[in-house]
């Protein structure tokens, strides 16, 4: 017989995906932004509807705000992800790099001396 699993271990095991393809806790930006998508459309909605009193068109304006919301919040997140990915590449260059040419004649931080030798 297994052991029953913990009460805070019972969603470990199996990733949640939204809609059976967006894998929400393995995927950088996808919970941030269906969350901030979700509030988008419920405030579009629900301003819409105190403005106007239609339910139809509250709907779309709750629909069309949650794309908006969540477009701009992926798209946001993505380029400071991928400009955090490219800064942390040049900072490893960098060290390599000062790993690989510390205390050789190719370190530019070796200071050259002239060619006489004594001066």
């Amino acid at each position: 017989m297994a052991a029953a699993p913990d009460p805070g271990e019972a969603g470990k095991g199996k990733p949640f995906k939204l809609l059976g393809i967006l894998d929400v806790e393995n995927i950088p930006c996808a919970r941030d932004s269906i969350l901030y998508g979700s509030l988008g459309s419920a405030v579009a909605g629900l301003g819409h509807f105190l403005l106007t009193s239609r339910i139809r068109r509250s709907c779309d304006a709750a629909v069309g705000g949650f794309i908006l919301v969540t477009l701009g919040c992926w798209f946001h997140c993505r380029y400071n992800y991928a400009k955090l990915r490219i800064q942390e590449r040049i900072a490893r260059e960098g060290i390599k790099n000062k790993i690989l040419y510390e205390s050789t004649h190719l370190d530019p931080e070796r200071k050259q001396t002239s060619g006489n030798g004594s001066n």
